[in-house]
């Protein structure tokens, strides 16, 4: 049996669109090789132009861009006021002319132009109007812009009945959302203070003073009570800077409850993940109530630096984004067990980039170091694997779902059974490759690459989003029976947490 005869393409495809658009601040000069705004010498040309000038390119920009965006002029309002301290002193600007300087200081930014690619695939909030046999489901995607910047964006489908899928059109004005502040954790920031070495008399009487929950008022109240003799100290100013820098990184999206999933996009927001968010591995969770929500794992780039950070919400509209901590986290491709395990939170990451291992999150919500559980063995996987999304429960045991390379960077897709109650354990492996890309799917941005961020379960069936190439998504399924019959038992090392 061959890869290709074990899971069957269903068809659909996602291409990259350069019609989804938002808008960005945009400060020339400073998109230079050396940094010098020219804020001020446009501005200043801008204060010139008489009053009839200037309304008259205000209601040129808004007639060719306002029906590609939704609320065009709070955006030109936005980014006036972030550059208006370059107004010159006594300048009285009109409404109109404060919404042209905003439209000289935005421009478009086409989130997928290069790429759109590893998907996951959760049960969407929404299940109404469904037949039997159906299941809506929410599709986050990699979109790669220009400057391989990426960001998270979604889309839906429908599953069933069958092997019937049918996508959701991805028409529209897309939105950043509105972001916000958020409280932020003590126990995670003084974790963060242990990763990067800043555990200091300054950081521990932060701490002491902080309580549970704080917001950035707060936070600087317990800096203004710290004592002076502390303040003084050589390394003080840099402490309370990562300090203020280690919140930084948690913030929230809101999004508005009548926008469509597919118009919404999670766009960098912190310094840590200036150069992109990838790779979203998002996971249904269900707690004890039955409650479901959501959270995913994805990797912050900031241009030098890479970082797992966690993504929660209760309804894909509101998300919660904080860092993740410990050694488990200091690489790409964590993913959440979408449940407890013995009374552990666990996840698979590749903290080594190259052996697939198993984590556990400690009392102070650090990501311990982990226990490996698949090394690259087979020649289709020698150069390393990872995961491709969360596990996937079933009545066998832990589905995994595994990507190797191989030679020629050459990725497919294998996978792997773990014991249901003993997830160390792996009791089964797929002895070939799931998936590898086609004649059709090896060409493109990054060549012969199929790479998941996380499939599902429904009607029998394991469900499987995938990027091809890193240029488009496409969609598998394989039976769960037939997946299971084709693992191979008994030939794999058991291991043991420790």
């Amino acid at each position: 049996m061959t890869g290709g005869d074990l899971a069957t393409r269903l068809g659909p495809t996602i291409a990259p669109d350069p019609r989804r658009v938002i808008v960005k601040l945009f400060v020339p000069g400073e998109d230079a090789a050396l940094t010098r705004s020219r804020a001020a010498a446009i501005i200043d040309r801008i204060v010139l132009l008489d009053e009839d000038t200037r309304t008259e390119l205000l209601q040129a920009t808004l007639r060719r861009f306002s029906g590609r965006h939704d609320d065009l002029e709070a955006t030109f309002a936005l980014h006036h006021d972030a550059v208006r301290h370059r107004v010159p002193r006594g300048a009285d600007l009109s409404p109109s002319a404060r919404l042209l300087v905003g439209a000289y200081f935005s421009h478009e930014y086409a989130v997928e132009a290069a790429a759109v690619c590893n998907p996951s695939m959760v049960p969407h909030p929404d299940q109404s109007g469904l037949g039997p046999g159906q299941l809506r489901v929410a599709i986050s995607l990699r979109q790669i812009g220009e400057g391989h910047l990426s960001s998270i964006g979604f889309t839906s489908a429908v599953l069933g009945p069958g092997t019937g899928l049918v996508l959701t059109d991805r028409g529209g004005a897309l939105s950043v959302g509105r972001h916000h502040p958020t409280h932020h954790r003590r126990d995670l920031l003084a974790a963060g203070l242990s990763d990067e070495a800043w555990d200091n008399e300054v950081s521990a009487a932060m701490l002491e003073s902080l309580p549970e929950r704080f917001d950035d008022d707060s936070f600087e109240q317990a800096v203004a009570r710290l004592p002076a003799d502390l303040l003084t100290r050589a390394t003080a100013q840099r402490t309370l800077e990562e300090l203020r820098r280690a919140t930084r990184s948690d913030y929230g999206v809101t999004f508005p409850g009548d926008l469509p999933l597919d118009r919404r996009v999670l766009w960098p927001a912190t310094a840590a993940e200036s150069n992109g968010m990838e790779d979203a591995r998002f996971v249904q969770i269900v707690d004890a109530y039955g409650k479901p929500s959501y959270q995913a794992t994805y990797t912050a780039y900031d241009g030098r630096h890479i970082r797992s950070h966690l993504i929660a919400s209760d309804d894909l509209r509101h998300f919660e984004i904080t860092p993740l901590r410990g050694p488990a986290s200091a690489n790409k491709g964590m993913a959440l067990f979408p449940r407890p395990v013995g009374g552990r939170s666990l996840a698979l990451c590749r903290s080594d980039g190259e052996t697939i291992g198993l984590t556990t999150l400690d009392g102070n919500n650090t990501w311990q170091p982990p226990v490996p559980l698949h090394d690259p063995r087979r020649g289709w996987e020698l150069i390393q694997v990872g995961n491709c999304g969360s596990p996937i429960e079933t009545s066998h045991g832990w589905v995994v779902l595994t990507h190797g390379v191989g030679p020629m960077r050459d990725y497919a897709i294998g996978a792997l059974l773990l014991d249901l109650d003993e997830p160390h354990r792996v009791v089964a492996e797929l002895p070939v490759p799931l998936l590898t890309a086609d004649s059709e799917e090896r060409e493109g941005y990054v060549p012969n690459v199929v790479y998941s961020c996380g499939g599902l379960l429904h009607a029998g069936a394991v469900w499987l989003p995938y990027g091809a190439s890193d240029t488009r998504v496409g969609f598998a399924r394989v039976p769960l029976d037939t997946l299971i019959g084709a693992m191979r038992r008994g030939d794999t090392p058991r291991r043991r947490a420790g």
